[in-house]
């Protein structure tokens, strides 16, 4: 099976672009086997995709516009389906292929198989917040070292202050009494002057 998308190689609509690059690179990562067809440079392409697309999925003035996308014969969508089934996950689904071995989508049909979906989908809820959980948890241990060492910060810093204060009522002291010595001696000076 083959996926044809159909786009148009010289279009003027940069949206038309953009839609279209979104395609192919999703499809290219996914690596999915597709063909590009050009409905812009050739008209047999472009005459095979507008009578292609089913008539409920036409737009109200009938041309379809691309991207186009098919799987060999059958019309899978244009870029607000394929866009659609991108953000549900479920673009194997909408191109008619089966996922590949180790997706989502294969372990929770093998759960529905055998009765046991309904487990599959609380086991993967169960993974999903257990994954942010930790992620969280990570967090928290990431800015406890931080309020740690604010924590230690703050005493040290505080003894600093402390013993600078310390020094500068020891300073003072030390002034106070070198300034006692002075006015003392002066005292004596003077007595001895008045007994002279």
């Amino acid at each position: 099976m083959v996926i044809k998308v159909f786009l148009a190689s010289s279009s003027g609509s940069t949206a038309i672009k953009k839609k279209q690059q979104d395609v192919v690179g999703f499809l290219e990562a996914l690596k999915i086997d597709y063909a590009q067809l050009d409905i812009a440079s050739n008209e047999d392409n472009r005459a095979w995709m507008r009578e292609n697309v089913p008539g409920e999925k036409k737009p109200t003035n009938g041309i379809p516009l691309p991207p186009q996308i098919f799987n060999e014969e059958m019309y899978c969508g244009d870029y607000d389906t394929f866009f659609d089934a991108k953000e549900d996950n479920t673009v194997y689904e909408f191109l008619g292929l089966t996922p590949p071995p180790g997706s989502k989508k294969i372990e929770l049909k093998e759960a529905e198989q055998n009765g046991d979906a309904h487990t599959a989908e609380l086991e993967e809820d169960e993974e999903s917040k257990n994954a942010e959980t930790d992620a969280q948890d990570e967090n928290e241990e990431e800015e406890e070292p931080a309020e740690e060492e604010e924590e230690s910060r703050k005493p040290a810093e505080e003894e600093e202050q402390e013993e600078a204060e310390g020094d500068k009522v020891e300073d003072n002291h030390l002034v106070s009494e070198a300034e006692d010595e002075l006015v003392s001696e002066e005292e004596e000076e003077l007595r001895e002057l008045e007994e002279d």
